[in-house]
């Protein structure tokens, strides 16, 4: 724990960063039990280092991670907004490494992103895209990630649009492309709109 951000006295993640390729370049696995272990530290500035240091290491090694994904799933119902969307965004790194545990998960994600940060949603909007790539689990989040779509605000719709195209396929389209056309007029920027008729457009 020493070499946390917090620990040094650093005000950057610089430190979680480097900490964070260190393990994931080693496979250190007690490390990561470590952390894991010291997400309920009564520091807050440890507890959230710990978190940033974990989803650093999802990005890079998700399986170094994926087994703990019940640990995240816990720390969604946080009063601590950042160690709540912290834990989405870790959950976002393992979902192809751990999909059941992912999916179990998407009820509590769902009611957490509604409520949620910017950063919150995306996250779950990103872990929707990847299981509706399984075909497992594409007929339960597609339309999920639908619903999504048609509340989001309109700043976040052309990313989500762009990022969910390779999975919008089959029997879901239909009613993308009709949730998209639906939402054309609320955009402030045009640039924005040119970016989900590009879509639209790609969806044939």
């Amino acid at each position: 724990m020493s070499r946390l951000a917090s620990s040094m006295g650093r005000r950057n993640e610089v430190p979680n960063q480097e900490l964070a390729i260190e393990i994931a370049a080693n496979a250190d696995g007690n490390a990561v039990a470590e952390l894991i272990e010291n997400l309920d530290h009564k520091s807050k500035d440890v507890r959230h280092d710990c978190m940033k240091v974990l989803y650093e290491i999802g990005e890079r090694q998700p399986s170094l991670i994926a087994a703990h994904a019940t640990q995240f799933a816990a720390l969604l119902d946080s009063k601590d907004n950042r160690m709540q969307w912290g834990a989405m965004t870790a959950l976002n790194t393992i979902v192809l490494e751990n999909p059941e545990a992912a999916f179990a998960a998407v009820p509590k994600l769902a009611a957490v992103a509604d409520k949620g940060s910017v950063i919150t949603r995306d996250n779950f909007v990103a872990i929707l895209i990847k299981l509706s790539g399984i075909p497992a689990y594409a007929d339960q989040t597609l339309p999920l990630l639908n619903e999504q779509m048609l509340s989001c605000p309109s700043n976040q719709l052309p990313m989500y649009a762009e990022n969910a195209l390779p999975v919008l396929e089959g029997a879901h389209k239909a009613t993308f492309v009709k949730t998209l056309i639906s939402r054309l007029g609320d955009f402030e920027k045009e640039s924005k709109r040119k970016r989900v008729e590009k879509v639209l457009k790609r969806l044939g």
